[in-house]
């Protein structure tokens, strides 16, 4: 079974950092960032789940909710990933994400 500790983390330690950033950093990109994010997990974790489906996408439930969605999709995916090449890319993926966000 793989272990998939590194991605639960880093999502979790990114969505820790948008709780606690100020709502100006949030208005100035953190919120859109962390949203693009939780939209490319979900929709990697749905294709992983069923590769014939087509992905839904992640509604935009706020800037307040970013924080939540991260860990929601992450944490998804987390249970679906197949091998270390897809866990290393997903927590490459949450680590790039929040270099952008500033968090």
């Amino acid at each position: 079974m793989l272990d998939t500790t590194p991605l639960t983390q880093a999502v979790d330690h990114f969505a820790d950092r948008l709780r606690a950033a100020p709502q100006s950093r949030l208005q100035r990109g953190g919120a859109a960032e962390a949203l693009a994010l939780a939209r490319e997990l979900a929709r990697r974790a749905q294709l992983l789940e069923d590769p014939s489906a087509e992905p839904r996408e992640m509604p935009d439930a706020g800037m307040f909710a970013a924080a939540d969605q991260i860990t929601v999709a992450g944490h998804d995916l987390a249970v679906v990933l197949k091998d270390a090449a897809q866990l290393a890319e997903a927590v490459a993926l949450v680590g790039e994400a929040q270099k952008r966000a500033g968090v």
